[in-house]
């Protein structure tokens, strides 16, 4: 079994905001860089607040870090 541990709120939002800007790997053009990141901001504070806690695998890297500038 692969051990998790929990996500930072930075890794989350990195992750949400980025797909609020890509399809796949496809850029999408409705999604602004700055209400992307608004957007998630706001959703993880919600999440944090409703008690959810987000887990990550170890290594592996937020989508923002794999070469899309984002």
């Amino acid at each position: 079994m692969v051990a998790l541990r929990e996500a930072s709120v930075e890794e989350i939002v990195e992750s949400l905001a980025f797909a609020l800007r890509y399809e796949g790997r496809k850029r999408v053009n409705h999604a602004d860089e700055t209400m992307a990141r608004i957007t998630a901001d706001r959703l993880v504070r919600h999440l944090a607040e409703a008690g959810f806690v987000l887990m990550r695998r170890p290594g592996g890297e937020a989508p923002s870090n794999l070469g899309h500038g984002g």
